[in-house]
């Protein structure tokens, strides 16, 4: 699962980068560095939360 959802959260900062995705709080590509702080984020919950 760790593994899809980091694939998952590349692929959206990559499209970022392109093409800005126009969600609140992603207006604009230099807005592509709040989507990796939420994925490390997320990343240490998983860790937090698994066994």
């Amino acid at each position: 699962m760790s593994k899809a959802l980091s694939l998952l959260l590349l692929a959206v900062m990559m499209v970022q980068l392109v093409k800005p995705l126009g969600w609140p709080g992603l207006r604009y590509r230099r807005d592509f560095w709040k989507v990796a702080v939420a994925a490390i984020a997320m990343m240490m919950l998983m860790v937090l939360i698994r066994p």
